[in-house]
């Protein structure tokens, strides 16, 4: 009787084992993995995205939120032992400045070809996203409690009245600020450009270290005028800050292209081309909207959302997004040296 009570209970755990290790592999084969990204971007855009795509393919994504020069000294100093394998979103620039640094996988998305000409780069080291313009934001109740005009110029910053009245991200740690220092310099030429930021930079109350902050600040009444992306400010107004007003500089403004990027040793490879071919679909740039993310689109069937049309006609400069990449070190560096500034670490 015991022995006979031994073999069932012998056979009830090899079948048990069996359901279990099968179960496992089967488990197994059906996981989709899991992606880590970068996002250079609003913080509600990169969540919305990561819960869509997750949703689409069942792939567990989480991300980090960085401003773009955050993300590429966390990619430097990573490089050898990387913890993502996607950046998403912010300025090419900061691509291309970190494929300079060997740390970008080129890869040319099949959904590429739906990218509008002069918003991808044809050797894959980024693909557009969305582009938006820079530009000045600034708070209509302290401009007149002040007696102040909105700016309107690159020019006006200089004037007297705006002393302590200005606040910017730092071109250190901020992708939006970089696009400043090397729109000015591509405007003016670099020399007329530093001796510009020698005299700009007295005059500014606040560098700080996201290029989103001046956009906020000015509809908390916490600053009389900023520099920023638009369609950052524009968010905010829709938010409920109703004292932002916009204005774009006379002498013609640069712009960003958001961008999108295979991280050279990520750990999620496949899972990271499957990633950058969904979101540069048609669907998943329009999503922008619903977080109130309102750039310009690059696929050529994605509607743009009716926010950005007020800024559609923007002076825009024949901006060099290869050579603001190639310089962005150097140019970082000097305008903290000519300013005597450093980048803000919070």
């Amino acid at each position: 009787m015991i022995k006979k009570s031994l073999i069932i209970l012998t056979v009830m755990i090899f079948a048990a084992g069996t359901l279990f290790a099968g179960g496992a592999q089967e488990s197994g084969a059906a996981d989709p993995g899991s992606l880590t990204f970068y996002a250079g971007l609003q913080e509600d855009h990169a969540a919305m995205i990561a819960e869509e795509f997750e949703a689409a393919t069942g792939i567990k994504t989480e991300f980090v939120r960085m401003s773009s020069g955050e993300i590429l000294a966390r990619l430097k100093a990573e490089k050898d032992n990387m913890t993502a394998s996607v950046w998403y979103g912010g300025p090419i620039d900061g691509i291309v400045a970190a494929d300079q640094e060997g740390i970008i996988e080129h890869y040319v998305s099949p959904e590429a070809v739906n990218i509008r000409e002069g918003f991808k780069d044809p050797n894959g080291v980024w693909t557009g996203i969305y582009i938006g313009y820079l530009g000045f934001v600034g708070n209509k109740a302290i401009l007149a409690e002040k007696g102040l005009a909105m700016p309107t110029s690159w020019a006006d910053f200089l004037k007297p009245e705006y002393n302590q009245e200005i606040v910017v991200a730092h071109p250190g740690s901020s992708g939006t600020a970089y696009t400043m220092l090397a729109t000015l310099v591509q405007i003016m030429g670099e020399d007329q450009a530093m001796e510009y930021f020698k005299k700009f930079s007295p005059q500014v109350r606040q560098y700080t270290k996201s290029g989103t902050a001046p956009g906020r600040m000015a509809g908390l009444g916490e600053t009389t005028v900023g520099i920023t992306f638009l369609h950052d400010a524009i968010k905010y107004k829709k938010e409920g800050y109703s004292d932002i007003i916009i204005s774009a500089p006379a002498e013609g403004t640069g712009y960003e292209i958001g961008g999108v990027a295979l991280l050279k040793g990520g750990p999620d490879q496949e899972n990271a081309k499957k990633f950058i071919d969904w979101v540069l679909t048609k669907d998943v740039q329009e999503m922008g909207k619903t977080v109130g993310s309102f750039q310009f689109l690059t696929n050529k069937d994605a509607l743009p959302p009716e926010e950005a049309m007020p800024i559609k006609d923007t002076k825009l400069i024949n901006y060099d997004f290869q050579w603001a990449g190639e310089n962005k070190q150097r140019l970082v560096e000097r305008f903290s040296v000519e300013t005597s500034t450093t980048a803000p670490t919070e």
